[in-house]
C-alpha cells in the first residue's frame, strides 16, 4: 500500500494546530511552544511558534533585515559611480526552523541573497560565478541590454559571467535565477532584493527588507513552511523594535513559489503603499497588501501607540505555518 503524501494542511492540523496545544512537536519535527506557562492560554498567539533556535551564526534574519550591500564603490573617468559585486551560486543546506533543514541553492550562501543597493544612474558590474551543481543565471528586474537579461547567458557549473548595466528606473526590484525549470530554481532559493534609490533620496527612516518566501520540504509542490527572510516565526520569537512615531520603511518583496498570492497585514496601523517604489507619492493607504510572485512594494508607516503589534500573512494558513511576527513599539 502506497504512503499518502503529507500535505501542508495535515501538517497544519496535526503538527502545529494540535500538538502545539499539547506541547508536542510540529513543523516537521521542530518543537513548538508549550502551554505549560500558566500565564499563557492555549489560544494565545504567543504559543503559535517554535521552540529552540536556528543557528543564527549561519543566517540571522534580524541582522539581514537591515543589511544593504552597496558594493565596492569607485568613480569612472566621466565621473559616473561604479558599483561592483561578486556573487557566487552555491548549494547549501539552510535551517528554516529549529532542526528543520532545506537543501537550498543560494547566492553567496544565503537565502534570500544579499540586498543589492545603488542609486539611479550608477554603473553596476556584477561578477557571477557558478559554484553550484546546476546551470544558473541572474535576471535583474529593471532596464538593461538584452545580452544582460540573465535568460540566454546560462552559466554552467564552474563558469562565470559579468553583468554590467546602468541602474534604472529607481524603485524596489528583485533579482533571481532564470534557468529552467524556473519554478525549481526560484523555490530552491536563488533570489534577492535589488533597490535602486532615486537621486533625490527618500526621507530618512528605519528601513528594513522583508522577502516573503516558503519552502516545500517534501517536494510535493506545496509549501510546508512559510516566513519572511526564510526562518519560520523568527520575528515572532525576535520582535522587531521600533520607536513611537518613527518613520518605518519596509521593502516588501514576494518570492513565494507554488502559491499564487501572498500578503502582509499589520495590526493597529495603516501604511502608505508605493507600488514597486517607482513613484515618490503613495498609491494607497491600507493595512493589508496582497502581492503575486515577483511583486514588490515599499510600505511606510508610523506607530501611534506603544506596545506589541502583530504582523502576518492574511492567509491564516501561511501565518500558522511560520509567516507571522511582532513589532515592539517603544517610547
Amino acid at each position: 500500500m502506497k504512503n499518502k503524501k503529507l500535505s501542508r494542511r495535515k501538517i497544519l492540523g496535526g503538527a502545529v494546530g494540535v500538538t502545539a496545544l499539547a506541547g508536542g512537536r510540529g513543523l516537521l519535527g521542530a518543537p513548538v511552544l508549550s502551554t505549560d506557562d500558566p500565564d499563557l492560554e492555549a489560544h494565545d498567539a504567543r504559543v503559535m511558534s517554535t521552540t529552540g533556535e536556528v543557528d543564527l551564526s549561519q543566517f540571522d534574519p534580524s541582522k539581514f533585515l537591515y543589511e544593504f550591500d552597496y558594493g565596492q564603490v569607485s568613480e569612472l573617468p566621466d565621473g559616473q559611480t561604479l558599483r561592483e559585486w561578486d556573487i557566487v551560486a552555491v548549494d547549501k543546506e539552510i535551517e528554516i526552523a529549529p532542526g528543520v533543514y532545506f537543501p537550498a541553492w543560494t547566492y553567496n550562501g544565503q537565502v534570500p541573497g544579499p540586498t543589492l543597493r545603488c542609486t539611479e544612474g550608477d554603473r553596476l558590474r556584477v561578477r557571477f560565478s557558478n559554484a553550484g551543481s546546476h546551470p544558473h543565471t541572474i535576471h535583474f528586474h529593471g532596464f538593461h541590454p538584452a545580452n544582460m537579461d540573465g535568460v540566454f547567458e546560462v552559466v554552467k557549473p564552474g563558469d562565470e559571467f559579468v553583468y554590467e548595466f546602468e541602474a534604472e528606473p529607481f524603485g524596489l526590484h528583485l533579482y533571481h535565477c532564470h534557468s529552467v525549470p524556473l519554478k525549481r530554481h526560484i523555490h530552491k532559493g536563488l533570489y534577492g532584493t535589488f533597490i535602486v534609490d532615486p537621486p533625490e533620496k527618500r526621507p530618512e527612516a528605519r528601513e528594513m527588507v522583508m522577502v516573503m518566501n516558503g519552502f516545500d520540504t517534501n517536494f510535493d509542490g506545496d509549501n510546508e513552511v512559510y516566513g519572511a527572510n526564510s526562518v519560520a516565526f523568527h520575528y515572532h520569537r525576535h520582535p522587531i523594535t521600533v520607536k513611537l512615531q518613527e518613520l518605518v520603511r519596509i521593502y516588501l518583496v514576494n518570492a513565494l513559489e507554488f502559491d499564487l498570492l501572498n500578503s502582509l497585514h499589520i495590526h493597529g496601523n495603516f501604511f502608505e503603499v508605493y507600488r514597486t517604489g517607482t513613484r515618490l507619492t503613495p498609491d494607497d493607504f491600507t493595512d493589508t497588501i496582497m502581492l503575486c510572485q515577483g511583486e514588490r512594494h515599499i510600505l511606510e508607516l508610523k506607530f501611534r501607540h506603544p506596545g506589541t503589534f502583530m504582523f502576518h500573512a492574511h492567509q491564516s494558513e501561511f501565518a500558522e505555518l511560520g509567516w507571522m511576527g511582532f513589532f515592539e513599539v517603544e517610547l
